[in-house]
């Protein structure tokens, strides 16, 4: 297993448990805020599309350390499988984490969870920040847990990305993501019930579309499962931060019914109000832009921002 520091012209990768050597790399902006993904069941680094979506909002972000957790051959095996190794891989990043800290300070980390490829569902189906898609979003919790029982000190934010559901439904045996992993736990949730977990986990949950397991502009679960990946990458964009807008639900009937509207309006996705708590229900289109606050048309600066210019 292997931290890959990504950048527009070059990748640089080192085992998690030496994560100081890539903490100490020349190339690694110290003062910046770490973004890090975790892939999820099938994916690696060199074959994921939620790789490629989000790294590419970072890359014109161009304002973070973008670091992805490569779990290589602990994810791509069978899914009880690969759900069984969350554990040990989320405890290796938090071991990992421990090292970064002597380095950059904590409030600059955000962890985001991993990622089902979309091909196989589809078939199968008819500052530190943490973000994690599915199975990525409960290696990250393991990861906040971990490194809290190392340090006495909470993870800024973790995110995850329509945390998975299959293998996850007994705590005991794996307890998956939740409010208390880290400082502020955020949740995109957009195949309730089937793929991915239903009811709220996080400080905050978002619910694009509303109390429904399909996505607008969706046909399939996995089209659905991979929305969660593709609403945070747009979000990620630089000026497109607000595109997202959640309204607040007081119960999960009012969620059911799209009749939301109390209290504050955050965006959704990458620079969520830190304040905010509890449910809300997000407008989305079923095209890109998928943002509802967003323009028309998707700005053709954002085709070409994150290629390497040398």
């Amino acid at each position: 297993m292997h931290f890959q520091y990504m950048t527009p012209c070059q990748n640089y990768s080192v085992p998690l448990l030496e994560a100081s050597k890539l903490w100490k790399h020349s190339r690694f902006s110290k003062g910046r805020k770490v973004v890090i993904l975790a892939t999820g069941w099938t994916n690696t680094v060199n074959e994921s599309s939620a790789i490629s979506m989000i790294s590419k909002a970072f890359m014109c972000r161009g304002d973070v350390n973008f670091v992805i957790v490569d779990a290589a051959d602990y994810v791509d095996t069978f899914y009880a499988w690969s759900a069984l190794n969350t554990d040990l891989i989320g405890e290796h990043i938090g071991v990992g984490l421990t090292h970064l800290i002597e380095l950059t300070p904590l409030r600059n980390i955000h962890l985001i969870g991993g990622f089902i490829k979309e091909s196989f569902v589809s078939i199968n189906s008819g500052s530190d920040f943490f973000v994690g898609h599915s199975l990525g979003a409960h290696i990250m919790g393991t990861a906040g847990r971990t490194f809290k029982k190392l340090t006495g000190k909470l993870i800024p934010r973790i995110t995850g990305l329509d945390p998975a559901k299959p293998c996850f439904r007994r705590e005991k045996i794996l307890p998956g993501l939740t409010r208390g992993d880290a400082k502020l736990v955020d949740i995109i949730h957009t195949n309730i019930g089937i793929l991915a977990k239903r009811g709220p986990l996080g400080d905050v949950d978002f619910y694009p579309g509303g109390a429904h397991p399909i996505q607008p502009g969706c046909l399939t679960i996995g089209c659905s499962h991979t929305r969660a990946v593709e609403y945070f990458a747009e979000s990620a964009y630089p000026h497109q931060e607000k595109n997202f807008m959640g309204k607040k639900c007081a119960s999960w009937d009012e969620l059911r019914k799209r009749d939301c509207s109390a209290g504050i309006v955050p965006p959704m996705g990458y620079r969520m109000n830190p304040q905010a708590r509890g449910i809300y229900y997000v407008d989305v289109n079923g095209w890109p832009p998928y943002g509802r606050n967003s323009e028309n048309t998707v700005d053709p600066r954002l085709k070409t921002c994150y290629l390497c210019r040398r």
